[in-house]
């Protein structure tokens, strides 16, 4: 069997309200703006790439990368960089493929970023190729399910004021779900009290995290914490800058409460010191951002620290969130996965079988490969627009 043919598709599918329900900053005549709370570019749009590889035996697989701004970039680095090397490879050969592809660009310094996002979508599209090819969910090939059902939690309350977001997340209790995750990061006592505010509306059994984005000094980080643990709060997601390792070591050592990080980082060797400087009590790898390749090592080398995985989903779209439900069923420190309400949506009408997440789990599929099939012709029509 040897690869035949690659194609990217950059998307940018317009939807509204926008990620996680806040536009300030947003310029009417531009696609991307800086949310002003959390520092980072976001775009009015849900953008990814997905990549389509095909072998001379019929088959074919699936890809994404997480590319929540700029997916074009990512594409050009496959198309150009990528597909020169994969023609005539052997799909089957996944692990030196993986190695190959990181190595051609390993001393220029690209080991992360847009470079491994674009061998991330190789990547995830041969494991799609190869459980096809033989007919077993990747998750057999993986060495089998810890579990067929993933519990998830939803993510994000996009509403405007305090009454609205505890009205919707009441109705998400009311759904089956006993889990939520709040992103805040508007200052430790704006935070603590929303958080509280949720608590008394959720009662001590609701499940509550929080995502700080990075935006605390590790002072005030500690600060917060210690509060946040007063409500039963399960984890603290990002706590401070992510290059600051040192400072999440003293944020750990300072509270009783798991701090989670990982989603910015995409290879073990990122992880690693992370790792051994106990720096997390909770891991977050993103699998359209490590693969499923590269996520797997990460979970294997946490398990060998008592860490467990919680992996990190924004705004992928089918493949990356399927790809990422088969590596949560085999992984056994496995978690809880996150579930975005306002993207599962759009990526439902990209797949011929959707994807569902209902009463706080999603269910795992057990067609080959990854479970899902692109709608290649309303892809091709959205790429138009």
């Amino acid at each position: 069997m040897n690869i035949t043919a690659i194609e990217v598709f950059p998307l940018k599918i317009r939807n509204e309200p926008v990620y996680l329900g806040d536009s300030r900053g947003l310029d009417a005549e531009r696609d991307y703006y800086i949310r002003p709370e959390y520092r980072s570019i976001y775009s009015r749009n849900l953008e990814t790439l997905l990549v389509k590889i095909e072998a001379d035996d019929g088959s074919h697989g699936w890809g994404e990368a997480l590319a929540p701004v700029g997916p074009e970039v990512t594409g050009e680095i496959v198309e150009r960089l990528l597909s020169p090397f994969l023609i005539g490879e052997d799909p089957r050969d996944i692990d030196v493929i993986w190695n190959k592809l990181y190595d051609s660009m390993r001393e220029r310094g690209y080991f992360s970023g847009f470079m491994v996002d674009a061998i991330t979508a190789v990547d995830i599209a041969l494991w799609d190729l190869l459980g096809k090819s033989v007919g077993l969910p990747a998750y057999r090939l993986l060495g089998g399910a810890h579990r067929k059902r993933i519990p998830a939690y939803v993510s994000g309350i996009p509403r405007n004021s305090r009454d609205e977001r505890v009205q919707l997340a009441l109705e998400w209790k009311a759904r089956g779900f006993e889990a939520i995750k709040l992103h805040l990061g508007y200052g430790v006592r704006e935070d603590a009290s929303i958080a509280a505010e949720m608590r008394e509306a959720l009662g001590d059994e609701f499940r509550l995290m929080i995502d700080a984005h990075w935006k605390y000094s590790v002072p005030d980080a500690i600060r917060l914490g210690r509060r946040l643990e007063a409500l039963g709060i399960e984890f603290l997601e990002a706590p401070t800058l992510p290059e600051d390792i040192d400072g999440h070591v003293e944020i750990c050592r300072a509270l009783d409460m798991a701090v989670a990080i990982g989603e910015a980082k995409r290879t073990r060797y990122q992880f690693k010191e992370r790792l051994v400087k106990r720096a997390a009590d909770l891991l977050q790898p993103d699998v359209g951002r490590a693969g499923i390749s590269e996520t797997r090592k990460i979970a294997n080398m946490a398990e060998a620290f008592n860490i467990k995985i919680a992996p990190h989903l924004s705004v992928g779209l089918g493949v990356c969130t399927a790809a990422t439900l088969h590596l949560s069923a085999a992984i056994p420190n496995f978690h809880i996965l996150e579930f975005q309400p306002s993207v599962l949506p759009v990526a439902n009408k990209l797949l011929k079988q959707p994807i569902a997440c209902e009463k706080g789990f999603y269910a795992l599929r057990e067609a080959p490969g990854l479970g899902v099939e692109i709608d290649e012709e309303k892809l091709r029509s959205w790429m138009k627009r």
